[in-house]
């Protein structure tokens, strides 16, 4: 008879962690940008990488007993995808405003069914296919906003959207009863390795660590990264995979706010039309359907969750999302 109020209070509180991780996640945006200016976008990542491995590695320490074959494969494959989402991710961010990369990078949320519909035939609601339609309105009117139109950076903004939906398509179709820790501690490691790679391969370009650069490499490693990745795996298993996703269409704005009060950007009125239609053909398929949950009376995401019984396919360190089979898994990405 008790079971309900907990519930609720466990939902109240995942509400508030989660919306706390859109804030880290925003402010990653604003931080990249600001670590960019001692520190090539490149070598960046290779550094928050390694910072982000050592302390995921830290934490790893008990469960390293635990570590195998299977997790080492899996971390790598679903690495890779996550190393070309970041680094698509630096370049993005380094070529445009930082108002503009979060609502390109939010497209993943449309992405993710259309890719399933394409490769697994996976139905595609009115409702998905409406927001692509506006989706592909804002795309025109921020090219035709701002001073350079539809640029490089926003290409690889765009880019990296579909990267974070490869990302967590791979989650979901390959990650199966391995230790969650253990497959983010390879995948953050991954990127570290392409990135070391990439650092050592490029024509050297010359940076400098200074304490503003350093912040931003250290809060970029351990908030948006090693803390938004513990937030989602305690908190997200207490609410639903739509609802979740709205939660994390935050993300953006809060980019957007902090590249106008710390940045000093400003939209033109076609971009703000723009990021408006982007964040509309987002947030419109996942309100339609939590509607839907609500109406059933879904507000949890699984029985054990009431128990307080971890789930043993809970996916790694991806926002969780609605629309298909391969969404109720999520990202750490920004």
């Amino acid at each position: 008879m008790h079971s309900k109020p907990l519930e609720d209070v466990r939902s109240s509180r995942a509400t508030l962690w989660l919306i706390l991780t859109t804030l880290f996640w925003g402010g990653s945006f604003i931080f990249n940008k600001i670590g960019f200016r001692d520190i090539p976008p490149v070598t960046f990542l290779f550094f928050r990488f390694s910072l982000a491995t050592l302390l995921m590695g830290l934490l790893c320490l008990p469960r390293l007993r635990r570590f195998n074959w299977p997790t080492f494969r899996t971390g790598v494959i679903v690495g890779l995808a996550l190393a070309a989402t970041n680094l698509s991710f630096v370049l993005g961010v380094s070529g445009t405003s930082v108002s503009r990369a979060g609502f390109l990078n939010n497209l993943f949320v449309l992405l993710i069914p259309l890719l399933c519909m394409l490769f697994w035939r996976e139905r595609l609601d009115r409702f998905t296919l409406a927001g692509l339609l506006l989706a592909m309105g804002g795309l025109w009117q921020m090219a035709q906003g701002g001073a350079e139109g539809f640029n490089r950076g926003d290409l690889l903004s765009t880019l990296c959207a579909l990267f974070i939906a490869v990302h967590i398509i791979s989650v979901s179709k390959l990650l199966r009863h391995e230790d969650i820790y253990l497959v983010s501690l390879v995948q953050f490691a991954t990127v570290m390795a392409v990135g070391g790679l990439l650092f050592l391969i490029l024509p050297a370009q010359p940076f400098v660590i200074s304490p503003v650069s350093a912040g931003a490499l250290a809060y970029c490693a351990i908030f948006p990264t090693v803390i938004c990745f513990t937030l989602q795996n305690t908190y997200q298993r207490y609410t639903t995979p739509t609802k979740a996703g709205l939660i994390y269409t935050l993300d953006p704005v809060w980019s957007m706010l902090g590249g106008m009060l710390l940045l000093g950007e400003r939209l033109t009125e076609r971009e703000w039309i723009g990021c408006g239609l982007i964040f509309a053909a987002v947030v419109l398929p996942l309100t339609v359907k939590r509607l839907r949950e609500r109406q059933l009376g879904v507000n949890y995401r699984a029985a054990s969750v009431a128990a307080d019984e971890p789930e043993p396919d809970v996916a790694v360190a991806t926002p969780v999302l609605a629309g298909s089979s391969a969404t109720d898994v999520g990202q750490t990405v920004n």
